[in-house]
């Protein structure tokens, strides 16, 4: 069938095959000259879509939609969302994705501008080629220049919150004694708090699930310290959003003299200390919402600075129970033969 347009009423409609495809539609424009064009635009798509394959017309605002149907992860989406819009997935190459961490994060650090667009914008395109509608691309991170965080510790986050405000006090003690993210602690509501019960659910938007949390005594107390109604919709440490914490944060460093750590260093310090207690790794993953041990151990376990701990190599009893261990053993295999 020839592919033409007609009145209906008031509007034109085109109609027509393409390709072997049957089209129809409404141009939505009683002006024929407007309406050619509107038709003649739809019988190219179908064109491309029919010579290019089918993700030849997928942008990458249908692209995102798909990823958020299949319950991907959605953090940092809305802005990168707004910067694509209805760009044609098959024409966003690497370059293209590389500048546009520039464009929407200026002054951002390199590890920021991969986990908040490289990253997520990546993986929608990877999940629409999933689906047969491009093909995948692979995107080179920006290269980052690795630094050590050193841990907060128990008398660190005591000092910090001594001298900073109910919520913010109550923030940092928080975070220290649960490991959270400084993204999922300003998100807390107090909905998700139960006092009595002494517990917490987190919901870790990095991950995708949620985790519960026990609140030990200083935190239960720094937390029923926090003035105001406790509306099971409202949020307990009342920062709006993570960046907001930075200046305020930095500012009671200096008031209280103290070495300056950031928000991210309480989830080191609350890995670094669990693990010194002698807790396990897969013990202290789980509590602190670490979807993989291996990760504790690569970025949030911190050796000590204190090099006379290879004394122990020494100790009198450690030898003897070492030397104890042995002679056990020897009886075990002697039992055995």
């Amino acid at each position: 069938m020839p592919f033409k347009i007609r009145k209906r009423g008031e509007t034109y409609h085109y109609n027509g095959t393409v390709a072997g495809r049957r089209l129809r539609g409404t141009t939505g424009t009683t002006i024929k000259a407007i309406a050619e064009r509107i038709a003649a635009e739809a019988e190219a798509l179908e064109w491309r879509r029919h010579l290019d394959g089918p993700g030849a017309q997928v942008t990458f605002a249908q692209a995102s939609i798909a990823y958020r149907q299949a319950e991907k992860a959605t953090r940092f989406l809305d802005r990168i969302e707004d910067h694509w819009r209805d760009t044609l997935i098959m024409e966003i190459t690497e370059g293209a994705i590389r500048q546009s961490a520039f464009n929407l994060y200026p002054d951002a650090k390199a590890a920021t501008r991969n986990r908040q667009v490289i990253v997520p914008t990546q993986a929608i395109i990877n999940h629409a080629a999933s689906m047969g509608w491009c093909s995948p691309i692979k995107v080179k991170r920006f290269k980052i220049t690795t630094r050590i965080k050193e841990p907060a510790t128990h008398k660190w986050a005591r000092t910090f919150a001594a001298h900073a405000s109910p919520h913010l006090g109550a923030l940092c003690l928080f975070m220290f004694g649960t490991g959270a993210r400084i993204g999922e602690a300003v998100a807390l509501k107090w909905g998700d708090v139960n006092m009595s019960e002494r517990l917490v659910v987190l919901n870790q938007s990095k991950v995708g699930r949620e985790r519960k949390s026990h609140l030990q005594a200083p935190v239960l107390a720094a937390l029923a310290n926090i003035p105001g109604n406790r509306n099971p919709d409202d949020p307990v440490f009342q920062c709006g959003k993570a960046e907001n914490v930075k200046q305020v944060w930095d500012n009671v460093i200096v008031r209280a003299g103290i070495k300056r750590l950031t928000p991210h260093c309480c989830r080191h310090g609350f890995a670094t200390t669990m693990l010194r207690a002698g807790y396990d790794v897969k013990t202290v993953a789980s509590l602190g919402g670490w979807r993989d041990a291996a990760t504790v151990l690569k970025f949030y376990a911190h050796a000590r600075d204190d090099m006379t701990v290879t004394d122990a190599l020494f100790d009198t009893n450690l030898a003897q129970r070492e030397s104890k261990r042995t002679a056990n053993t020897r009886k075990q295999r002697k039992i055995l033969q």
